[in-house]
């Protein structure tokens, strides 16, 4: 008799082991722009649709010179609110996709590295989505460097325009670590001999870097007439929680036809600190990647220089 899905996934194993596997995957985990946090796997575990996170403002106003016959005026201290959504989503798998993992020494983790190299790119996807939704808002503008509509070479991405880049951040653009880019762009700056390969302590190269930052190629990012989109981003510029679903796994057989299925579904946090999720246009439960893509769901409620991402719009 051969082998069943449910004869080999065990979900108390393998859901967790998909999450871990997923982190582990993910180039965006792996270089330090998503960072997982504790306080948001809690928050995604606690229900609602919507997840508020208040924060405290930086305090403002100058100092005042001490004196024996005067008082200090009390300033304020605020508070603000950044907003996330929970991102449920869901996939089914039929035994012919995982036929060959059902043969291997070990199924359910065939199976579950298969699962999980799947949640890393729909994470990656669904990442690109809201950078779209997230700089299509007015209140972004401050991090946006666009040169797109210069001429000739002054259009183009090159060292100089993009320390230009960085510097939207003015004194907090070191904290910028990684870029994100076209494969287009990557082969551009090959060409350009700008592309460096340095080995980790172990004499292994986990990214090339650019001018000292991280490298991710993902034809995701944004190319429109011409103009490609560059993303600039600092170590845990983007917030990650594990939630659960209700049933976060489970099996099924198509007897009539044959067939098991294999069904996961995931509720999680992946959110740009310090811009709101404004809730403004979702038709169900949970935003999809077009509604994440949508300007009117994003809203700044950090200073600029305290979100740790830029958009660079260039040609090459």
């Amino acid at each position: 008799m051969s082998t069943r899905i449910a004869d080999v996934i065990v979900p108390e194993v393998f859901n967790p082991y998909v999450i871990e596997r997923t982190a582990e995957l993910s180039a965006l985990v792996r270089c330090g722009i998503v960072v997982r946090d504790n306080e948001l796997d809690s928050l995604a575990k606690a229900g609602g649709r919507l997840i508020n996170m208040p924060y405290w403002k930086d305090l403002n106003g100058d100092d005042e010179v001490l004196d024996d016959n005067g008082a200090l005026t009390p300033g304020k201290i605020t508070a603000g609110q950044d907003v996330a959504a929970l991102l449920m989503r869901g996939k089914a798998w039929s035994v012919n996709d995982l036929a060959k993992a059902l043969s291997g020494d070990d199924p359910m983790k065939a199976i579950g590295d298969l699962v999980a190299e799947y949640w890393a790119k729909q994470r990656q996807k669904t990442l690109l989505a809201i950078l779209k939704g997230v700089f299509s808002s007015s209140t972004m503008s401050g991090n946006i460097h666009d040169i797109s509509s210069l001429e000739g070479d002054l259009a183009k991405i090159n060292g100089s325009s993009f320390i230009d880049a960085k510097t939207k951040l003015g004194d907090a653009s070191d904290k910028l670590t990684a870029v994100a880019m076209h494969s287009t762009v990557f082969a551009e700056l090959e060409k350009q001999n700008l592309i460096q390969y340095i080995p980790n302590s172990q004499g292994v190269v986990d990214f090339p870097s650019y001018l000292g930052r991280k490298v991710i190629v993902d034809d995701g990012c944004p190319f429109e007439g011409g103009v490609y989109t560059t993303y600039l981003f600092g170590a845990g510029a983007i917030g990650e929680g594990n939630g659960e679903a209700p049933v976060p796994t489970e099996t099924d057989r198509d007897s009539l036809a044959g067939e098991d299925i294999l069904i996961n579904r995931q509720h999680f946090l992946l959110h740009p600190r310090g811009i709101k999720f404004t809730d403004s246009s979702v038709a169900k439960s949970s935003p999809s990647n077009t509604e994440l893509a949508n300007e009117a769901n994003w809203s700044r409620v950090y200073e600029n220089k305290n979100i740790r991402i830029v958009a660079f719009k260039h040609k090459i």
